[in-house]
């Protein structure tokens, strides 16, 4: 059994991953750059660790000094959270050459599943709904304008090796696809380590939805149903909500029943997140997060099912003890993202000392963050700080509770994003459901 945790992150979700642990009554243990000694999730933690100087690399993303503090420790298992080296299928072969318990799927699972191009390939074999495009990637021109006459304009070059927006270009038509193709291939080079890009169909109004399931890689998968991440900037999600506003139950069973079905196949470990692109009605496989993503917390709160606490215990006993037809699903769930940023200035990041800290509260509230008054967010990672989630009977319920709650949240020291989401939660578009993932470029919110 594990009793002892290391997290090998920071902010707020190993703050969130430390909670499910004191909950089981699992030791914990921090890791943290040197500017990061004062951190909320140090302090929360059992035991802390130093392994390295502020820069990620040298850091949060040193394979040695995390494998050094394990050791050092005496932890039994690695968990890592989101981000850094969550998806790193080196860092997770690692950690299994060394007899290091991850928890999470296994590092063949996640290379292939992290590679876009083979992961459609797995997606298409299982069964699922995959976009017209390359089946390899694409690095001559010729081959370009082949693939794309023949899926027809638009079309996305994208990275094969990660997301993010990064190494994504929209190509309307022939003219502008060579210097669109070195351009994707230059990013991917210098985000990725990887210069290999792929073409595929574009979708001009597009939603995003996403399925979590839960599997223990042997005869048990489950659903814990859809996500609608819609809201976005940049192709990085601002607010996500379940269920999604706007699939009819024959539409969301299928999606469901066909994801616990492929999932089923492949003997995936853990929790993980099939995403899919969403328009006139049809359904069509992205790609598959192989790790616990941001907006968890709005499926927990209509299923009441802590994914933290299963992580966990897949890891520990190998198997899931949850049923299909023992998940219930009740009322709403939306999640603001609360990063230190100023979205009035193309979202700059913003960095200092938090001034005054004032968190709502009350019911069907809930507060996932990392930081306290007199606490400092530092400028050397992602913006984050916060997640603002909000329940209700139905849709309307959850808006209402959440408009409420964003007026409560007080933070002073640091630009933030509370302002952004208050204007799209009294947007008609928002209310009414009607956007797409380019809606928020388009609107006049930014202005």
């Amino acid at each position: 059994m594990i009793k002892k945790i290391l997290i090998a992150n920071r902010g707020e979700v190993a703050v969130r991953i430390i909670r499910a642990c004191k909950e089981l009554d699992i030791k914990t243990v921090a890791v943290h750059s040197n500017v990061d000694q004062e951190a909320m999730h140090v302090q929360l933690a059992d035991e802390s660790i130093c392994i390295g100087p502020h820069k990620a690399q040298d850091s949060y993303l040193n394979i040695p000094s995390l494998i050094s503090a394990f050791e050092i420790s005496g932890s039994d298992a690695i968990h890592p959270g989101y981000g850094f080296l969550s998806e790193n299928y080196i860092f997770v072969k690692i950690l299994e050459d060394h007899k290091i318990k991850f928890i999470g799927p296994s590092s063949e699972l996640i290379r292939k599943m992290g590679d876009k191009i083979e992961a459609k390939k797995i997606a298409k074999e299982l069964g699922l709904p995959t976009i017209q495009g390359s089946e390899k990637g694409v690095s001559e021109i010729e081959d370009a304008k082949k693939i794309a006459g023949e899926i027809g304009y638009p079309v996305l070059i994208k990275a094969a090796g990660g997301g993010g927006g990064k190494g994504m270009k929209i190509v309307d038509k022939e003219d502008d696809l060579l210097k669109n193709l070195q351009m994707a291939k230059n990013e991917a080079k210098k985000f990725f380590g990887n210069d290999e890009v792929f073409i595929e169909k574009y979708f001009k109004n597009p939603r995003h939805i996403e399925v979590q399931i839960l599997s223990d890689g042997k005869n048990n998968t489950v659903h814990l149903g859809e996500r609608d991440c819609t809201i976005q900037r940049r192709h990085q999600k601002v607010i996500e909500e379940s269920p999604s506003p706007v699939l009819n139950e024959e539409q969301r069973q299928y999606l469901l029943s066909t994801c616990v079905n492929s999932i089923s196949k492949l003997g995936y470990e853990g929790a993980g997140t099939l995403e899919f692109i969403y328009q006139d009605g049809e359904f069509f496989f992205l790609e598959m997060n192989t790790r616990l993503q941001v907006e968890h917390p709005v499926t927990e709160a209509i299923t009441g099912i802590d994914i933290v606490k299963r992580q966990i215990e897949i890891a520990s006993t190998g198997k899931l003890d949850l049923k299909q037809e023992d998940i219930k699903f009740t009322g709403h769930a939306i999640e603001c993202r609360i990063n230190a940023e100023n979205y009035l200035k193309n979202f700059q990041p913003s960095s200092g000392t938090v001034n005054i800290y004032h968190q709502p509260s009350g019911p069907g509230t809930r507060v996932d963050g990392c930081i306290f008054q007199g606490s400092r967010v530092q400028p050397y990672y992602d913006s984050l700080i916060a997640k603002l989630i909000c329940y209700g009977k139905d849709r309307n319920s959850a808006v209402t509770r959440l408009k409420r709650a964003l007026d409560e949240f007080v933070i002073t020291g640091v630009d933030t994003t509370i302002g952004l989401h208050k204007k799209i939660l009294r947007h008609d578009d928002f209310l009414n459901s009607n956007y797409d993932t380019n809606w928020l470029a388009k609107s006049n919110i930014l202005n």
